[in-house]
């Protein structure tokens, strides 16, 4: 029997999943993409030398709340008491790309693979707001989920040879 769409009633209606009945287990999730850029960007956000100051600092905090406003952004998702967000930049200097990679917990009844998805894409977009005075042709791409544990449908953990970043 294929998967079901578990947001959608018999009817073809929108509905919040109830996930009352379900046993409280600790889950996680990762997320990653990158913000590509010209290379005057990539130097200054490296260097730390941006005119508006610290970008991926900001860009973390950033991350780090709109982890804890997913069931604000996206019509169906729960509010949940998240445990944890921890979110890490990399640099790629052949690409002249920042990659993101936000992890996100909860002890829950429900997975946080929208709160990690949005951290990331919140914190690119984040990345771009603050440098898009000097580079317009930025790109936020590869925005993707790497792993999730807990919960009743277990691990998944994405190959890691699909996406280069």
């Amino acid at each position: 029997m294929p998967e079901q769409l578990t947001h959608f009633d018999g009817h073809g209606n929108a509905r919040m999943v109830n996930v009352g009945d379900k046993a409280a287990t600790v889950r996680r999730a990762t997320a990653a993409g990158a913000v590509t850029m010209s290379r005057q960007v990539y130097d200054m956000v490296r260097q730390g030398t941006a005119k508006k100051g610290d970008v991926l600092g900001v860009a973390r905090i950033a991350g780090i709340m709109a982890a804890k406003k997913v069931d604000q952004l996206v019509p169906l998702c729960h509010p949940l008491n998240i445990t944890g967000v921890d979110i890490a930049f990399s640099f790629s200097d052949a690409d002249t790309a920042v990659a993101i990679e936000a992890t996100v917990s909860v002890n829950g009844t429900t997975g946080v693979e929208m709160e990690a998805l949005t951290a990331v894409s919140v914190a690119a977009l984040t990345i771009y707001d603050m440098c898009k005075a000097v580079d317009k042709t930025m790109v936020i791409t590869d925005i993707r989920l790497l792993h999730k544990s807990g919960g009743k449908s277990g691990d998944f953990v994405r190959s890691f040879t699909s996406v280069p970043l």
